[in-house]
């Protein structure tokens, strides 16, 4: 008997567990094998161990019971009672069985229509807690009510799908016909969450099927979905964007728990998965905020293509934030609606792994394959996934199997690429209908009953239909995921509140930034560190800041305020130059820190700085998502260096740079770059300034009137800021200004290398104190400005190249000649202050300076603005425009929309008094591919022709 026991404990632990998901039932059409092996693997083969010369090749589970039979001599011998294993839950409370029995039960537990992928978990008390959930006798029975919600679910999802279909039969919707049971499947585990604990759930989703998550998950008033097929105008200030990326908030109670629940859906754009670390910083935020240490009552929901999940990177980025301290969600639910088709791209041509769902074996997340045609099956896993996430705050993965009816859209034909495929589809009936069939067969519903459920669907979509048909515009704050609520009003929109603040207050955050930890006796610190904070201390005692000292002061006095301030990016808590260090590590004793700038204030906010993974496009949707959960708290993601912000241009220009205009969705984000030409090569040089300038969506040929509220207006009207700041206190002041902004905008700052030490790049307090404020221009302080009509040349530039060119200037002894002028916010371009200058060195020549390259920087972004600055000041012609104080947030407009004519050579008057124009002309690198040399003395022979051309008067 010893040999039929270890093949019948080999059956258990390996096969069935390890193996048995190859040979489930997953396919509804059951034409392909959900893991792209079209024949079971060798291991699974009779053949593959000689076990004799059957004619027929059989699963190794056959050949098993086969084995075990002939073994004991006698067929009969298959109802012989064995004890059961104590790694199995199949028994139950008993603790034997039949082999027959045994046999049978695994198979049905793992073999059937749910396929489990769990024993790569290197947790024993996991893989059992996952084991008894899916082998236990009776655990997948449901009750007749319980069928019966399925089926109103399912009717419901199938129901407004059709309803689509005859209404708007040439619109692109992206139906979830072929996985209608999704909708139940995300119902269950909202039900069971709710259930456990869960109150607000925020969901990340691709465009298919978005519009019945929104109408059946969150239950958004039908009208408003409606509405968005009726080509209205927008109510609301930008372009809007179509409807299956559009977003959503909802609370409302859940009736099967009666407890109230909170669903955000967030707006996505056609790039599928950009939206999960969105999500996840979302998520992280709202349990930040609400004291969720645990995860306990917030979480996410991932919705993901089969084709995107293994195909997009992003995927991976996000799964790796998973179990990092200061960016775990505590567990994320992901739901694959698996087509098994990518647009037109079979499977076995569109990854390298056995499943599309592979990817999250790297995090041990528990992976459920399902086949969708099984509705019952579907709410069992869904149920143990919610339970799985609620026990072990881990990532789980619900693989539902399925296929997509239509083709990509509803006006594509997939008959010319997957024939054979849709020809099978078009013979399969819809789940709905073999569900229906089966409760009818079981008497648990008549056909009555199903009818009658799916005409009051249809009702409930013919009201709505109705309603929608009298609205005149779309209302995008409708689609918001996470309203402000009370953040615009009961405040001037034109006003900005003060950012300079008291000495006292500079004085005591330096001093405490400055200083050893309170135990210094005890916590050894760097001989390295004592030498910056003493040099940290002799600053304080001079009243002036260096770059980190100034940012330093800028973030403390914040969190004295009550304002959160969040740093995020590679090595931030020491800073890429070694220059930040808000984080002080013990010498002697591991893991043993002291945090500064959490102890400034008895009372004050949290401080939280963190080094991410080496992620730019995971960490900068992730920090985003958090900006955009709590307007009053300051998020800083940095770069390490402002080259690398190109691995996460798909977040920049997807959701930071058009987010208000597509979702009236706004953010405060800040971007810090670090950026500037120091002879360290093309890969650490440049943050692509050019790239966020072309993007900003000002008009180079309109001149704003200008009004006390000139600044303020213009920054309301921006996608966002991008500015280039020079001195340690203009740096302070625009980190502040991001708070002191009665809205939010994404702030984009290159930031220094050298100039984080340049013993010139220091600023005094008095340019901190109250009653100072961020320049946006910083105008020339020197000689040249007390007698500015001798002055010959007035040269234009922004960052570090002014104290490159000041150098300069001063070796050629032209301090008297030369005037030297900082744009220190070129976006929104500073239109009156470039004027005022220029206008006071009426005589000089004007030029633009710029270390990068004439096809990079600034300057393709600020010669027309110059130009328009500079040759009379442009006007509104009266009668043409009228102002508006709704706004983009219901409080005040958009000032250029309602201001600026649709023609501007039309409606523009250039005042013809002046004798001549006066141009700019550009001084810096030629053109070039590479943002920089990789040669230091080129770029030494680089920056000497700058200079030179400069100063060539």
């Amino acid at each position: 008997m010893q040999p039929a026991r270890d093949l019948l404990n080999r059956f258990c632990d390996n096969i069935c567990l390890i193996r048995g998901h190859h040979i489930a039932k997953l396919d509804p059409l059951g034409i392909n094998s959900a893991d792209l092996d079209d024949r079971h693997p060798q291991e699974l083969l009779y053949n593959h161990y000689s076990f004799g010369n059957r004619a027929h090749t059989t699963t190794y589970s056959q050949e098993l019971q086969y084995r075990i039979a002939t073994l004991m001599k006698k067929e009969s011998d298959m109802d012989r009672i064995f004890k059961l294993p104590s790694t199995t839950f199949i028994g139950g409370k008993e603790k034997s069985l039949p082999l027959r029995e045994i046999l049978k039960r695994l198979e049905a537990a793992y073999c059937g229509h749910i396929g489990v992928e769990f024993m790569f978990i290197n947790s024993l008390e996991q893989c059992n807690w996952i084991r008894q959930k899916m082998e236990t006798p009776g655990i997948m029975e449901m009750t007749n009510d319980e069928r019966r919600l399925i089926l109103a679910r399912l009717t419901r999802a199938t129901g407004f799908e059709a309803f689509l279909a005859r209404k708007w039969s040439s619109e692109k919707r992206f139906g979830l016909e072929g996985c209608e049971i999704l909708i139940p499947a995300m119902k269950q585990v909202i039900d069971k969450s709710t259930e456990l604990g869960v109150e607000s759930i925020v969901m990340g989703m691709p465009h298919r099927g978005r519009l019945n998550v929104l109408a059946n998950v969150c239950r958004k008033p039908l009208s408003q979905i409606f509405t968005q097929f009726a080509a209205l105008e927008a109510a609301d200030d930008g372009s809007g964007d179509v409807k299956y990326h559009l977003g959503t908030y909802i609370e409302r109670l859940n009736r099967v728990t009666n407890k109230n629940i909170r669903l955000a859906v967030v707006a996505n754009p056609s790039h599928l998965e950009a939206v999960d670390p969105v999500v996840q910083g979302k998520t992280r935020a709202e349990q930040f905020y609400r004291g969720d240490g645990e995860g306990k009552k917030v979480m996410s929901i991932l919705l993901h293509g089969d084709a995107a999940f293994c195909g997009q990177g992003i995927v991976f980025e996000t799964m790796h934030l998973s179990d990092l301290p200061d960016y775990t969600t505590h567990g994320t639910i992901h739901i694959v609606v698996n087509n098994q088709i990518g647009f037109t791209t079979d499977p076995r041509h569109s990854r390298s792994s056995p499943y599309c769902t592979d990817v999250a074996r790297v995090v041990n997340a528990p992976i459920f394959h399902v086949n969708s045609d099984d509705p019952e099956a579907v709410m069992h896993v869904c149920k143990v996934a919610a339970e799985w996430r609620a026990t072990f705050h881990k990532d789980v993965v619900i693989d539902i199997v399925s296929y997509r009816r239509n083709g990509h859209n509803e006006i594509d034909e997939p008959m010319f690429t997957q024939p054979l495929m849709y020809r099978k589809i078009r013979n399969t009936p819809p789940v709905l209908d073999i569900y229906a069939k089966s409760l009818i067969d079981d008497s648990v519903v008549s056909a009555e009953e199903v009818k009658d459920v799916k005409d009051k669907y249809e009702k409930i979509c013919e009201e709505a239909y109705v309603n929608a048909r009298q609205e005149t515009h779309i209302k995008y704050k409708d689609w918001l995921d996470s309203p402000w609520s009370g953040f615009f009003e009961g405040k001037d929109p034109l006003k900005v509140s003060p950012t300079g603040i008291k000495e006292d207050t500079l004085i005591h955050i330096g001093k405490k930034f400055s200083s050893p930890p309170p135990n210094a006796a005890e916590f050894v610190v760097h001989k390295g560190i004592e030498r910056i904070l003493k040099s940290r201390m002799e600053m304080i005692e001079a009243r002036t800041v260096d770059w980190a000292l100034g940012e330093a002061m800028a973030f403390g006095s914040l969190l004295k305020e009550g304002i959160h301030v969040r740093l995020s990016g590679q090595d931030v808590e020491r800073g890429t130059f070694s220059h930040r260090h808000h984080v002080l590590h013990h010498q002697t004793v591991d893991k043993a820190t002291y945090r500064p700038l959490c102890y400034l204030y008895p009372d004050q906010a949290p401080y939280t700085v963190c080094n991410s993974s080496l992620s730019e496009f995971g960490v900068l949707g992730f920090e985003l998502g958090y900006s955009m959960t709590n307007p009053n708290a300051l998020v800083c993601w940095e770069a390490q260096f402002g080259d690398f912000n190109n691995t996460a241009q798909c977040i920049i220009d997807q959701f930071i740079s058009s987010g208000q205009a597509k979702w009236v969705r706004q953010s405060g984000l800040v971007m810090l770059q670090p950026h500037g030409l120091e002879g360290m090569g093309p890969e650490h040089s440049s943050a692509r300034l050019e790239r966020f300038l072309q993007m900003s969506a000002d008009d180079p040929d309109y001149f704003p009137p200008e009004s006390e509220e000139f600044a303020v207006r213009q920054l309301h009207d921006s996608n966002w800021i991008v500015a280039n700041c020079s001195t340690p206190a203009n740096y302070f002041h625009i980190l502040r200004r991001q708070i002191a902004l009665p809205f939010r905008k994404p702030l984009i700052l290159m930031t220094p290398k050298s100039l984080l030490r340049h013993p010139e790049a220091k600023s005094s307090f008095d340019l901190m104190l109250e009653n100072t404020e961020f320049l946006r221009v910083i105008p020339e302080e020197g000689v040249a400005s007390q007698n500015p009509s001798n002055v010959k040349r007035i040269i234009f530039c922004s960052g570090k190249v002014y104290y490159d060119l000041k150098k300069a200037r001063a070796e050629k002894k032209l301090d008297d000649k030369v005037a030297i002028v900082r744009v220190e916010q070129i976006s929104p371009f500073p239109y009156d202050l470039v004027k005022k200058e220029a206008d006071k060195y009426a005589n000089a020549e004007l030029i633009w300076a710029q270390e990068e390259h004439k096809n990079q920087g600034a300057w393709t972004y600020i010669q027309p603005r110059f130009h328009t600055a500079l040759n009379g000041a442009r006007s509104v012609s009266s009668g043409s425009t009228s102002y508006d104080s709704r706004g983009s947030g219901g409080w005040f407009s958009g000032w250029f929309s309602s201001t600026k004519p649709t023609n501007v050579s039309e409606s523009l008057s250039i005042e013809s008094n002046k004798p001549k124009q006066r141009t700019l002309r550009y001084v810096g690198r030629p053109t070039g591919a590479s943002p920089a040399t990789g040669s230091k003395m080129q770029h030494l022979k680089e920056l000497k022709q700058l200079l030179d051309d400069s100063f060539d008067v």
